[in-house]
C-alpha cells in the first residue's frame, strides 16, 4: 500500500538557523519558507536526490509543534511521510486493521497541495506517520 518515502519532518526552534545549516554546512538545496495555517506550521523543504527533509516551525500559539518543542527544545524528528496512491482507500484499510487516524479522519491539504492524513504514533512503534496521496 505505501509507496516511497516522501519526507522526514524535523521540528526546529529556529527555522532560519536550521535552513542555513542545511544550506551552508551540508550544501543542500533549500526552499523558501511556506506558511501552512491549516496545520499551524511554517515549513521549509530541503531537496535531496531521493527524498526531502521538511523543517517545521510553529505558526501561532495553537501550533501542534509548540508542545513538541517544549519537550524537545533543541528540536528533533517529528514525523515521516509515505506516499499512497489513494488516501481514502489507505485510510479505510488502516482503520480496518485497528490503526487510528488523527483528527476527523478526513484528509486535509498538505504543504505539497495534496491530501494528507496522520496516523497515531502508538500504532506505529512510536513514530507519527503522515500519508500523502500522489
Amino acid at each position: 500500500m505505501i509507496g516511497r518515502l516522501n519526507h522526514v519532518a524535523i521540528a526546529v526552534p529556529d527555522l532560519d538557523a536550521a535552513a542555513d545549516q542545511y544550506r551552508h554546512a551540508l550544501g543542500a538545496k533549500v526552499g523558501a519558507p511556506q506558511a501552512e495555517p491549516d496545520h499551524g506550521v511554517t515549513v521549509i523543504f530541503i531537496e535531496l536526490p531521493n527524498t526531502k527533509i521538511e523543517l517545521l516551525h510553529p505558526l501561532g500559539d495553537d501550533s501542534p509543534i509548540n508542545g513538541f518543542l517544549e519537550k524537545n527544545p533543541s528540536g528533533g524528528i517529528h514525523h515521516i511521510c509515505y506516499e499512497v496512491d489513494d488516501i481514502i482507500a489507505a485510510r479505510d484499510h488502516l482503520k480496518s486493521t485497528g490503526a487510528r487516524v488523527l483528527g476527523s479522519g478526513e484528509p486535509k491539504i498538505g504543504a505539497h497541495g495534496k491530501p494528507v492524513l496522520f496516523l497515531h504514533p502508538k500504532d506505529f512503534n512510536g513514530a507519527l506517520v503522515e500519508l500523502e496521496e500522489v
